[in-house]
């Protein structure tokens, strides 16, 4: 079996995580609990940086953080000297509680409110990404009414389909997402926000879509907005500064799944913006980028406990473990395919073919379909791989079931960076029934 950034196993034949072995974990922190291999997302950061470096290119990595969301995501993220890619007002509180670098924050998202747009502005955030014309006035207003100048990206969406899920295609012209670049809303959108005081448009923005293994939808993406670029330039004499091609590089949940190295998707990119601003005397744009799970997916690795087992003869094992689409809602949404292993008895051979289903009361709460594993015992420690992006973001309280804690591991050393959730915290929003309305009075 295939492990994951520093992944190891000891003589024990335990899952090592960070060099920490994943039992001790469990015993430590209880299960469900996410542990992500801190290691691996500073060597990923590290690499997407050195490819631009590598090609001369002036540019900016910002960690697409709706893929994991926590004030100590945002400080490793601050101290490898990355940007921030939030999409709410929720993320962006959280950066200001990270201390984040407010000039490297990039502010997302398709229906931004007054009071999140004020909140930007109250922070001096680097930049808005624009994504629709009610947005663009707010912007203004806002700008105005404060005298405080913003600057901003305008989304586009290209009409490009790269090749990963219907769901989480965002580049295609049906799209919630941006000003069409093809019907004429991108050069509408151009023409308000010049003409708008204290707006500065730094460039154009696009995201074609989310877990794509080919470079060939980023380059023809990249192609087609530095063409819409040279034209603002020949028609208006404005020169974008930045050009943003956003993220969505896959990673390897599977066996089948056959991802690029993260830095390849960032070198081809950089090699069409060069040469199309060498052929058409185009000033290089800054280029910036927005990976998400290809910076945190495979460092994260969910401990679960198994449970009950349920036997239908001649059709398959089931296997519970105390979590499921409460803390991992991807099978049951994309039908999410991922990767488990035996983590006290990774020697053992992998050859028992079961499914393991979570605790939640729907019948399709399954975590992995047909996964081969050695004979669980109640009480048997699972892992399962890659669950470090869109998994704790996405986690609910379905059943009033508690989310799980989050632990980081690096050179042997283990921090909890999210406690779990307690039954108290779940009701600690609620509030009783007054008495008036209990009588309908």
């Amino acid at each position: 079996m295939e492990l994951y950034g520093t992944q190891t196993v000891n003589g024990q034949g335990h899952l090592m995580i960070g060099g920490v072995d994943s039992v001790d974990l469990a015993h430590i922190y209880g299960t469900p609990v996410v542990v992500y291999d801190t290691a691996l997302i500073r060597e990923r950061a590290a690499g997407f940086q050195a490819a631009f470096r590598k090609m001369g290119v002036q540019a900016q990595v910002a960690y697409a953080s709706k893929a994991f969301s926590s004030v100590a995501i945002y400080q490793l993220a601050a101290e490898e000297g990355l940007s921030l890619d939030v999409v709410s007002g929720g993320e962006l509180f959280t950066a200001v509680q990270a201390d984040f670098p407010r000039e490297r924050i990039h502010f997302h998202g398709n229906n931004k409110s007054y009071m999140e747009l004020n909140f930007a502005f109250d922070e001096k955030i680097g930049c808005i990404v624009a994504d629709n014309f009610l947005e663009l006035g707010m912007i203004s207003e806002i700008a105005q009414s404060r005298k405080q100048t913003m600057k901003i990206l305008l989304r586009v969406t290209p009409g490009i389909e790269a090749h990963t899920h219907e769901f989480i295609t965002t580049g295609q012209e049906d799209s919630k997402f941006g000003f069409d670049l093809k019907n004429g809303q991108a050069d509408e959108a151009f023409r308000r926000a010049a003409d708008m005081p204290y707006v500065e448009v730094l460039g154009l923005h696009c995201h074609i879509g989310s877990q794509i293994f080919e470079t060939e939808a980023f380059t023809h993406a990249a192609h087609s907005l530095m063409e819409k670029m040279k034209a603002w330039r020949d028609e208006h004499g404005f020169v974008c500064s930045v050009l943003n091609l956003g993220g969505g590089f896959g990673i390897r949940y599977t066996d089948e799944d056959r991802p690029l190295e993260p830095m390849q998707y960032a070198e081809e990119m950089a090699e069409v913006v060069s040469g199309l601003s060498e052929e058409w005397g185009y000033p290089m744009p800054e280029i910036w980028i927005e990976p998400g799970r290809s910076l945190v997916g495979d460092a994260g690795t969910t401990l679960y406990t198994a449970g009950s087992e349920k036997q239908v003869p001649g059709i398959r094992t089931y296997i519970a473990v105390d979590g499921g689409m409460s803390d991992n809602i991807r099978p049951a949404l994309y039908d999410a395919k991922y990767t488990a292993a035996a983590a006290q008895q990774m020697h053992s051979p992998h050859d028992t073919r079961v499914t393991i289903a979570g605790k939640c009361c729907e019948s399709g709460d399954k975590l992995i379909t047909d996964a081969t594993l050695p004979r669980l015992q109640e009480g048997d420690l699972l892992a399962v791989f890659c669950t470090g992006a869109y998994t704790y973001s996405m986690a609910g309280n379905y059943n009033r079931l508690p989310r799980p804690a989050v632990v980081f591991a690096e050179e042997g050393h283990h921090q909890l960076v999210i406690r779990r959730e307690t039954y108290e915290d779940l009701t600690r929003l609620d509030l009783p029934l007054q008495q008036k309305v209990r009588k309908g009075q």
